[in-house]
């Protein structure tokens, strides 16, 4: 049995290069925050899928795959960006383009490295973009997460030259794609069948890069691009504000929790990964001490903003307010989040009631069974003969 892994490969050009490889006779392993919609798929019985979201980097699953030695073909097609003049783009969303897009890309394709670099033959491939290669304003961002892709292929597959290696890692960039949600659009898998047929083909061929449509369009717009940048820059900034695709709005979803993580334990971890999965960009207060509870904490309020700033879920640490309502005219989040405990509660009623025309979203979580602190507080406590 051969196999292919495709990253991204639920939407758009993944999906139907996933067809277009099942069609070939691979088995398809699809790595995806979604399932793929079995309806669309040329063979479900040639596919499996695997839960995947870059921006919480699963290097055991890579590695597995990357492992397998039926696994034979790697097409990564992940990735995300708008039209916005760069002011409009928050820091999260600076991190997490350049993460799914650039940083998450190159730790796959290292991960299979060992399986790229050798004498059997393995095939591998990206989507780039035509934006990589050119000046690209209102595009800044997701063109520099581009570009670094570029300039990262074409630099390995010198390597792999060197080496005297025949594998190559091939550079799609395309322009605009109909056929793709990319741009607010709807799948349509027969608009986009004819280039996963060329983008496998040129992968197959051992291509180093690909640029659909080049020479009825894209070769003219390199040309012009090197004739003048500044003027193509320029020409471009036009070209996309006329094309009715900007979104000069803030997206970002800020997300706030308070607590005193004190004697810091898995749940307070499961906690905040779970509030992150929620939001784009996590600020955690922390409470100076437990007063508010009648308990003293065990670790100082520095260590304890050292220690939850120090987790990969948070963004943001900072000391907490008095009110989670004060902290919202610092940070303006959109949700917050707290323990289902407080459902119900005269302080939580009236956060709803101030709440309900800012557009902020209050997530009750509920507790789970397992380690907390009171439990580590009263064990502590226990073995120092302290009964209170």
């Amino acid at each position: 049995m051969k196999k292919a892994v495709v990253v991204g490969g639920s939407n758009g050009v993944g999906l139907a290069i996933t067809n277009r490889l099942i069609g070939k006779g691979y088995t398809v392993c699809v790595c995806d925050r979604v399932e793929p919609d079995p309806s669309l798929l040329a063979d479900q019985k040639q596919y499996s899928y695997y839960p995947c979201d870059l921006l919480d980097f699963d290097e055991g699953l890579f590695g597995e795959l990357a492992a397998d030695p039926q696994v034979e073909l790697l097409m990564i097609t992940a990735g995300f960006g708008r039209v916005a003049d760069f002011e409009y783009l928050h820091t999260a969303e600076i991190q997490n383009l350049l993460q799914v897009n650039t940083v998450s890309a190159i730790k796959i394709i290292r991960l299979f490295y060992h399986r790229i670099k050798n004498d059997k033959d393995f095939y591998c491939g990206f989507m780039g973009s035509i934006a990589g290669l050119v000046s690209s304003p209102m595009f800044s961002v997701y063109a520099a997460s581009k570009a670094a892709l570029c300039r990262f292929a074409e630099s390995v597959n010198i390597e792999l030259e060197a080496a005297g290696v025949d594998n190559r890692i091939l550079n799609v960039s395309p322009g605009s794609i109909a056929g793709t949600r990319f741009n607010g659009g709807e799948n349509a898998l027969e608009q986009l069948e004819g280039l996963a047929q060329e983008i496998v083909e040129a992968m197959i061929g051992r291509e180093t890069l690909y640029i659909p449509g080049y020479e009825p369009t894209y070769e003219g717009v390199l040309d012009r691009y090197q004739d003048d940048p500044h003027a193509f820059g320029l020409s471009s900034y036009q070209y996309k504000k006329d094309s009715g695709r900007v979104v000069n709005e803030k997206r970002v979803k800020i997300g706030y929790l308070s607590g005193t993580f004190d004697l810091f334990h898995v749940g307070h971890l499961n906690l905040l990964k779970r509030a992150k999965s929620q939001c784009d960009y996590l600020i955690v207060g922390v409470h100076p001490d437990a007063s508010h509870k009648g308990k003293e904490t065990f670790i100082p309020f520095e260590e304890r903003m050292a220690v939850v700033g120090a987790i990969q879920y948070v963004d943001k640490v900072v000391p907490s307010c008095p009110e989670d309502c004060d902290a919202w005219d610092l940070w303006h989040y959109s949700k917050l989040f707290v323990g289902s405990d407080y459902k119900g509660t005269e302080r939580f009623l009236r956060y709803e009631k101030y709440f309900e025309d800012k557009g902020v979203e209050i997530v009750y979580f509920p507790y789970t069974k397992g380690t907390s602190s009171t439990q580590i507080r009263q064990t502590i406590l226990d073995k120092s003969g302290n009964k209170k």
